[in-house]
Parts: structure tokens; C-alpha cells; sequence
């Protein structure tokens, strides 16, 4: 092996690469320790144009200022990123450095549609079910209500917008709507009144269920005022009502 110059030149070459490779280690992580690396600006941002309306200062130094470890070189973006995604009111995150000793933030929030459940829970317009200040996002007015099965979220928001357009006609918007664990469809309206859609088989047959009572309501209207109750539309002809003072007998007929 000594008297093979070829392999002792290439040996040699190794361990001076090997060598030079951990100075510059040595020296970067030298210099990747000097103070002027320190993280010494986070920028906050919206992602849409508009500032951000929930995420607050406070809040951030409380929930994800504590989290994030590490200078401009090792902080970890993924655990940055991690951090303020747990901020109430923050839906998506996204993290970048910036030179020399900053990070740049950006958040997208939540936009409440409704209240989720029971247990005081929201729901945003994209169908997300989150954990914030339920007054806060009532500030714009009362919320609707919502709930379903775990899962169902994003179906029953969906729907939800579904129920406005096809409610539209009459004049009526959906308050309240509630997906049943055997996956039965109850709408509260805005004038109080309760209609029962029953389960689905298919989007178009309970669009047509909501377009049979579309169709009818200016008959019941008339009849009883402002005295619905509810409406069972589960028949497949027909109907079933609840009002308050309805004579026994009284008959809703299609024209």
C-alpha cells in the first residue's frame, strides 16, 4: 500500500478535503453564533391585502413568541410556522427569513360564518371549525348556527350556501342549519320557522323538496300569517305543518 503513490495522493486528498470541510463547518457555525444574527424582527403580515382584524400583538407574544428557538441561521420555519398556526384566529401560516436578523410572517385568518356545535366552537366560511373569542366574532352581528358529525363541516357549509340560493325566491335565508347524526337535514329560516328536509339521496331531490315549499308558500303565508312553526317536507307529495291556532283539518294543496 506505501509503495502506491496513486492511492497514498488520493488518501492524502481525502482527509485534506475532509479537513477544510470541517474548518468551514467550524467557521460557519462561528459565525452563524455572532450576535448580529440574533432574531431581532418578526413582521407580521396579512396574506390578503386587507391588515389582519383578530390576530392581535398581544397574542402573538403569549402564544408564539415563546416558541420560536434558534437565530436567523437555525431557527427551525417549520416550528415557526407550527407556532403561529396555534394562534387563535390563524388558519394558515407562512414563514420566511429576511437578512440579516428577521422573519417574515404571513397569516391568513379565519372569517366566522357561524357557531359550530355546543361547546362554543366556530366555523369559518371555508368550512374550518376553530377555537377563538366568541365575541369577537360576533361583532358584525349574530352568527349562524351550525352542526353535524365530526367531518361534516365542510358539507354542511357547502349546503348551507346551497339553502341561500334556494331559499332566495321566497325571500327566506337560512339562520340555522343541522346536519343529524343519521344524516338528516333541518333548516331554521329567518322568520322562525323550523323545515325538515330529511336525509339526502341526492342534492337535486333536496333542491326539489326546498322548491316544493318555495312553491307553496305564498298559499301558506296567506292561510296563517306569521304563524308557522315548522314543516315536515320528508313526503314525497305532500307536507306536514305545525303553526300556532291552525284549525284541525286544514289542508295545504299545490296549484
Amino acid at each position: 500500500m506505501w509503495q502506491d503513490i496513486k492511492m497514498l495522493n488520493a488518501t492524502a486528498n481525502a482527509l485534506l478535503g475532509l479537513l477544510a470541510l470541517a474548518l468551514f463547518a467550524a467557521g460557519f457555525w462561528w459565525l452563524a453564533q455572532r450576535p448580529m444574527f440574533t432574531l431581532k424582527t418578526i413582521r407580521i403580515e396579512g396574506m390578503a391585502e386587507n391588515s389582519l382584524r383578530y390576530v392581535k400583538p398581544a397574542t402573538v407574544r403569549g402564544t408564539a413568541l415563546p416558541r420560536i428557538k434558534g437565530n436567523f441561521f437555525t431557527v427551525n420555519l417549520d416550528a415557526v410556522r407550527s407556532a403561529f398556526e396555534s394562534v387563535p384566529w390563524v388558519r394558515k401560516a407562512t414563514v420566511r427569513r429576511e437578512w440579516p436578523n428577521k422573519l417574515i410572517v404571513k397569516l391568513e385568518e379565519h372569517t366566522p360564518l357561524g357557531t359550530w356545535g355546543e361547546d362554543g366552537r366556530l366555523v369559518s366560511v371555508k368550512g374550518d371549525v376553530f377555537t377563538a373569542n366568541l365575541a369577537e366574532a360576533e361583532e358584525d352581528g349574530a352568527l349562524l348556527e351550525f352542526g353535524g358529525p365530526a367531518g361534516s363541516e365542510k358539507e354542511v357549509v357547502a349546503r348551507y350556501q346551497d339553502l341561500r340560493e334556494w331559499f332566495a325566491p321566497a325571500n327566506l335565508v337560512p339562520d340555522a342549519v343541522q346536519l343529524s347524526g343519521r344524516y338528516a337535514w333541518t333548516v331554521k329560516l329567518n322568520n322562525g320557522m323550523t323545515v325538515e328536509l330529511g336525509r339526502e339521496q341526492s342534492s337535486e331531490a333536496l333542491k326539489a323538496r326546498v322548491e316544493r315549499l318555495v312553491g307553496i308558500y305564498p298559499q301558506l303565508v296567506a292561510r296563517l300569517q306569521n304563524r308557522i312553526e315548522s314543516v315536515d317536507m320528508r313526503y314525497p307529495n305532500g307536507l306536514a305543518l305545525k303553526a300556532n291556532g291552525l284549525a284541525p283539518g286544514f289542508d295545504v294543496k299545490k296549484k
